[in-house]
């Protein structure tokens, strides 16, 4: 059953989306919606962080890929900083590890592009009516693979590293960036290899690009 825009409670909301043509249309169809204002529109991860933090908007919807900080760590900033900012993640990339990582950040919803802004509406509603929202895609995937994909236990740190190490750096590089010793990258580097069943660097730049740890 659709919910009439009547029924829809007020709410601020900040949109982040490196498109400025997507901003503007999700401005205009969401503005359409009675007592619903875009207080704030960001083109960076960073910026979205830093207006969340002067706007404080009821709800924030973010892209993935972004400059300068990546949907998925502009989430965790956003969810520790201002938690009661509700964070909506819409997207066209729909990686099993990304929708698990959006949730464990703190976003309340995960909504694909290509699902439309119809679904996007129903999700904000959700948010405001303090309930998650994960639509078709999302569903099937914490249904179905979050017990039992191998690496679904790949922790930040190790996330980390992998984006550091498909980014061409050296053990001792990447322990300078993260801040620890080069026997714990090693550490670290062995277990990534171990839990994706990885036999050389090759194949973790592969994993990365494909989790859109780092652009192809």
């Amino acid at each position: 059953m659709t919910t009439s825009t009547a029924e829809f409670k007020p709410a601020t909301i900040l949109l982040a989306d490196d498109h400025d043509v997507v901003r503007k249309g999700l401005r205009t169809m969401l503005e359409a919606h009675e007592q619903w204002v875009v207080c704030a529109e960001a083109a960076t991860g960073a910026e979205a962080v830093r207006l969340t933090a002067q706007f404080q908007p009821q709800i924030a919807v973010l892209d993935l890929e972004m400059d300068d900080l990546n949907g998925l760590e502009a989430t965790r900033q956003i969810a520790k900083q201002n938690p009661e900012t509700k964070v909506l993640i819409f997207t066209m990339h729909d990686s099993d590890y990304l929708i698990r990582q959006v949730l464990l950040a703190g976003a309340r919803a995960f909504v694909l592009k290509s699902e439309g802004a119809r679904i996007l509406v129903q999700a904000i509603h959700a948010a405001l009516e303090h309930k998650p929202f994960f639509a078709g895609r999302a569903s099937e995937t914490l249904l179905n693979n979050l017990r039992r994909d191998p690496v679904a236990n790949i922790t930040d740190r190790e996330r980390e590293i992998i984006q550091l190490l498909s980014e061409g750096k050296t053990n001792k590089e990447v322990a300078y960036d993260v801040g620890i010793s080069v026997k714990t990258v090693e550490t670290h580097r062995t277990k990534i290899m171990r839990k994706l069943k990885a036999r050389s660097i090759v194949e973790i730049v592969r994993y990365a690009v494909r989790e859109h740890l780092i652009k192809p």
